[in-house]
């Protein structure tokens, strides 16, 4: 009997994508937002949107996306037929697992958060989070594998 996990999965292109922009904002953190659609117990990413970290008072160790922004990702989510699937941020020169601060500002249950360490200005390790729980009394996150796809790949 094949047994299904939590996965994310996602194109080279996209997950270079993703890396990159915490390499180009470095030393701060980066953000930004998955799209795709949920298929089971897997996220499956068709887009990366990049968002502003308005995060002002440290933006080198903590990020912040505008609501405003947020809600024009989501109609433009909508427009193309997707969700919101995660979000991603950059941990300049720290390791790339979740810090306290990550899960106490994480809401999104049931989506993938993914943060890549950047070291020195160069990405390195990337790792993938899925929040689960039932609300914000019991959230945690968990490790979850990320499946790359080659990037011409179509789902």
């Amino acid at each position: 009997m094949a047994q299904f996990e939590d996965m994310l999965t996602i194109r080279q292109s996209e997950l270079d994508a993703l890396r990159r922009h915490g390499e180009e904002t470095y030393p701060y953190e980066c953000c930004g937002v998955m799209l795709g659609r949920t298929e089971g117990e897997e996220r499956v990413v068709e887009a990366v949107l990049r968002a502003g970290n308005t995060r002002v008072d440290s933006p080198h160790n903590r990020y912040h996306i505008d609501p405003r922004e947020l809600v024009r990702i989501q109609r433009e989510s909508r427009e193309r037929g997707l969700d919101i699937v995660g979000f991603y941020h950059s941990h300049p020169d720290h390791p790339a697992r979740w810090s306290q601060t990550d899960l106490a500002e994480a809401h999104w249950i049931g989506c993938s958060y993914v943060i890549t360490g950047v070291e020195q200005g160069r990405a390195a390790v990337t790792n993938s989070f899925l929040l689960e729980g039932t609300g914000e009394e019991d959230k945690r996150f968990v490790d979850e594998p990320i499946r790359v796809l080659a990037a011409e790949a179509a789902y």
